[in-house]
């Protein structure tokens, strides 16, 4: 792919990720993209073939450029279950507010948007994974709940984490944002370790 195309699927992301945060979740059209970026709109779809590739490609280039792996290197490189777990819920509770604009968007948008849908199911399908992780982390050391399988245990952490549970805590209840960690922390490891 020549730099000239990098450069235009580059600019096509940053739209639909401005577009996304702007907080109007029905201007994240194709057309409202390509009229963002000062492309026509088969222009995108020469990019990026459908809406819902667009937006996964979207919500991935967001974690890319914030740097979500350097965010969660101390998670997968934690010594004990308890590390991990407590890793994982700090670098993924202080990324909420930095992407809180564009979830909000997909959330509002995949009752009724197929590629909204596709776009929020796959990123939280990858916080789930780093749920599992850390559920598995606490299973190996020995010190994960017996009342929970590792399934149970993993529905449960990836549930507490939503941006939902966040968007309470923080916005509607007004809680700082060192509080929501530490208290999300402490919860997490009172229900999940024995």
């Amino acid at each position: 792919m020549s730099s000239e195309n990098l450069d235009t699927r580059g600019k096509i992301l940053d739209s639909a990720w401005k577009l996304l945060e702007g907080g109007d979740a029905s201007a994240v059209r194709m057309s409202d993209i390509a009229r963002l970026t000062g492309i026509s709109r088969q222009a995108v779809y020469l990019h990026f073939p459908s809406r819902a590739e667009l937006l996964i490609a979207t919500t991935r280039y967001i974690d890319e450029v914030k740097d979500v792996d350097k965010r969660l290197a101390a998670s997968r490189e934690a010594a004990s279950g308890r590390e991990r777990l407590d890793a994982y819920v700090e670098a993924w509770g202080n990324y909420i507010p930095e992407i809180q604009g564009a979830a909000r968007a997909l959330i509002a948008l995949q009752s009724n948007d197929d590629a909204a849908r596709a776009a929020w199911t796959d990123r939280m399908d990858a916080i789930r994974h780093g749920c599992a992780a850390a559920v598995a982390a606490l299973r190996a050391d020995g010190v994960l709940v017996d009342s929970l399988s590792e399934t149970e245990a993993t529905d449960l952490l990836w549930s507490l984490l939503s941006v939902e549970n966040w968007e309470h805590l923080r916005q509607r209840c007004g809680w700082s944002q060192a509080r929501y960690i530490e208290v999300v922390q402490q919860v997490a490891r009172q229900t999940l370790m024995q």
